[in-house]
């Protein structure tokens, strides 16, 4: 892909772009999968196949000097080591290379240099062993977007560059964007189970930035024709690009590491409630799995999903200042410990508010995470959808995990019991909408069938009551 170089992996393709960013660095030094492998070994096979043979049956009445064909492949990789990180790979500049060298070199030529300039822009990941070799069959692989423009003008005999040539100069660009996902795509099929149209957003930014610089290759060609080394003058242009390229990973790697502080942070916390009651530790880890899978079921966006995973990690922090004998109490509390549990919340709000940042914003979350449904939870009696997505999220996968877990005041229910008990409940305790999905997540999870519910409890609220009580 002339301006994207597709690194795809096993990873939720909503997923946001820090986190996409931040798995291709990680499995950039490491080996490729099995099926990932033969994949690409087959895909770049294929295409130094398709090079031979434009090599030598393809005759565009051309030549070019060893020095030019040198150089043009040296700027080629000189642009392939541009990378705009975008998404699930890296935007870079090549479209403003591919051109001329289409009309500028023998044709048949033209994949064999682009492999050549793809694989040299990449050595030096390999000495510093950034990138693990193998990762060069995907390189190889991946300059299948050369063989479109080349079949099209071999096939028109377009040889000198036209400008009333366009529609044929469209069609070769159209047959680049054609080849170029079909590998893309079926690559992720095969190797990831990735659906195909999960690749849509990243080929279409990546065809944007080729249509874009398309022109300005095509004018570098057309003044070519008189001025052979004109596509040197491409070289301070992709120096600049560089320039900003550099500048926006510098931006990234910020990002990432305040991202990588902030999750740090609230692991942090989480292990001070761990510290402080196992079970409530434990329990708030298994909580995090839950609600991430209903945010990302209930298609919230990547901010709010965020949140919702450090507000799951993080919803009773303020348990830390509730004494233990209050939170291990095998027995009944009293209406003083129960004001002193109810408090939790509020302090929660506290704690993450005077660290700041994401975690001030979650405050509110964590505050309003034992609200009820029905205006009847605490600590402010929202109601329905005053209540925040998220803390409505949380509340039920809460009660959930801790209707499914021991403790000490109770033997922990089985999770159809439970799910019996979150369908009773919805609508009052719990939002209908977060119950159906949860339980449709827990279903997956636990091979459960839809089950009637048992006579004990099928009557309204006590049970139910106590265990969102003394939850966690």
């Amino acid at each position: 892909m002339a301006a994207l170089q597709t690194r795809l992996f096993r990873a939720d393709p909503e997923a946001e772009e820090g986190r996409w960013i931040a798995e291709m660095r990680e499995r950039r030094p490491h080996r490729l999968g099995a099926r990932d492998w033969r994949f690409s070994f087959a895909a770049a096979a294929g295409f130094l196949i398709f090079a031979a043979l434009t090599a030598v049956f393809v005759d565009s009445n051309r030549s070019a000097s060893p020095f030019v064909i040198a150089t043009i492949v040296g700027v080629y990789a000189l642009a392939a080591t541009v990378e705009f990180e975008v998404g699930a790979g890296s935007a870079v500049p090549t479209q403003l290379v591919l051109v001329p060298m289409l009309f500028l070199l023998p044709l048949g030529l033209v994949p064999a240099c682009v492999v050549a300039g793809l694989l040299l822009a990449d050595v030096h990941r390999y000495v510093r062993r950034e990138a693990h070799p193998e990762r060069a069959v995907v390189l190889v692989m991946s300059a299948w977007y050369a063989a479109g423009p080349v079949i099209v003008l071999a096939a028109f005999g377009a040889s000198a560059p036209r400008l009333s040539h366009w529609p044929i100069y469209l069609l070769a660009l159209g047959c680049q964007f054609a080849l170029d996902f079909g590998v893309a795509t079926c690559r992720s099929w095969y190797a990831f189970g990735t659906p195909p149209g999960s690749q849509i957003g990243p080929m279409v930014s990546a065809w944007a930035v080729d249509s874009a610089l398309a022109p300005v290759g095509l004018f570098v060609a057309l003044v070519g024709a008189s001025h052979k080394y004109a596509y040197l003058g491409c070289v301070p242009l992709i120096l600049l690009m560089g320039v900003f390229g550099r500048e926006r990973r510098i931006r990234i790697d910020n990002a990432l590491e305040l991202g990588h502080a902030y999750r740090g942070t609230a692991l942090l916390l989480g292990d001070m409630i761990e510290a402080d009651d196992q079970g409530t530790g434990a329990h708030s880890r298994d909580v995090v799995s839950l609600v991430i899978g209903v945010a990302k079921r209930m298609n919230l966006d990547e901010r709010s999903r965020r949140h919702a995973e450090f507000a799951a990690l993080l919803h009773d922090v303020g348990k830390v200042r509730v004494p233990k004998e209050i939170i291990n109490k095998p027995g009944p509390l009293t209406d003083v410990e129960w004001l002193v549990i109810k408090q939790h919340t509020v302090w929660g709000e506290e704690m993450l508010k005077a660290v700041g940042g994401i975690l001030a914003e979650i405050g509110s979350i964590v505050r309003s995470c034992h609200e009820r449904y029905d205006g009847t939870g605490y600590p402010d009696a929202l109601k329905g959808e005053g209540i925040p997505l998220i803390a409505r999220i949380i509340f039920a996968c809460d009660t959930f995990s801790a209707m499914t877990t021991d403790r000490s005041y109770r033997k922990a229910r089985s999770a159809a019991e439970a799910v019996a008990e979150l369908r009773r409940n919805a609508g009052t305790q719990f939002d209908p909408r977060v119950v159906d999905v949860l339980i449709e997540i827990i279903g997956e999870d636990e091979n459960l069938q839809p089950i009637p519910l048992r006579p004990h409890i099928a009557e309204a609220g006590p049970a139910l009551d106590s265990a969102v009580a003394r939850q966690s």
